[in-house]
């Protein structure tokens, strides 16, 4: 069974990504230009220059899960990253998803819990 949850991380990549990429190409910018470890289960976002696709890499316990979503009309908005990636919430994918602007500008202090990563 595959899915994401609250309980996962998620980082948007600042940079338009050739959509031709797949598992490989897009672990080396999760390693390389994001400095984050790929196997960490959590999950890595990727836009395509033409702001119409979407890439979503995770790593699962068996292997990696690649989503990838294609806008019939419209586009995606990358959100303004002075960083080579953005953190974002389960709530704030959901947004993005749905073709709503995402801008963080402040986020008010929440209880979390932390859970251990198996």
């Amino acid at each position: 069974m595959f899915g994401l949850s609250q309980r996962q991380q998620f980082f948007l990549f600042s940079q338009a990504v050739d959509m031709r990429k797949g598992f490989d190409g897009l672990s080396g910018i999760v390693q390389q230009q994001m400095g984050r470890d790929v196997c960490s289960g959590d999950v890595y976002i990727f836009l395509g220059k033409r702001l119409d696709r979407m890439k979503l890499l995770v790593w699962e316990s068996s292997g990696f899960v690649l989503y990838y979503k294609r806008l019939e009309a419209g586009t995606f908005k990358l959100p303004k990253v002075q960083d080579h990636s953005i953190s974002l919430t389960y709530s704030e994918l959901s947004l993005l998803l749905e073709g709503l602007e995402v801008e963080v500008k402040y986020r008010r202090k929440r209880y979390s819990k932390t859970f251990e990563k198996v």
